[in-house]
Formats: C-alpha cells, sequence, structure tokens
C-alpha cells in the first residue's frame, strides 16, 4: 500500500492473524472509525494528571467532586 498509515496496515495484518476474513468495506468502516477516535484518545493519553489528587471513597455512581 502507498501512503498507508499504521491503521491500515495493522488492522487487516491482526485481523488475518486472527484469521478473520474482511471485505474493502469492513476495513473503510473500521479505518473510519479509527480515524473518529484515535486523534481524541492520543490528547486523553497525552493529558497530564500528576497534580491532580486522587479522589478518596468515589462513589462511581455519581459525578467526581
Amino acid at each position: 500500500m502507498e501512503d498507508a498509515t499504521p491503521a491500515e496496515e495493522f488492522i487487516p495484518a491482526g485481523l488475518a492473524s486472527l484469521g478473520i476474513e474482511t471485505d474493502e468495506i469492513d476495513l473503510a468502516v473500521m479505518n473510519a472509525v479509527h480515524g473518529l477516535l484515535w486523534p481524541p484518545l492520543l490528547e486523553l493519553l497525552a493529558l497530564d494528571t500528576e497534580g491532580v489528587p486522587p479522589e478518596r471513597f468515589a462513589d462511581m455512581s455519581k459525578a467526581p467532586e
């Protein structure tokens, strides 16, 4: 593939290694979802939370205090 992104190379290879057959439409949908989700995930991973103290006795059914 010319100018293929890492996702365009990794997704088909990973699915093939699991024995999952895909067609062009399947790969296009997976690449589109990856394109939507990956940039915000990278921002989240880059978020520096070192100075934020952990909430003690957090109640996961409520918003953080």
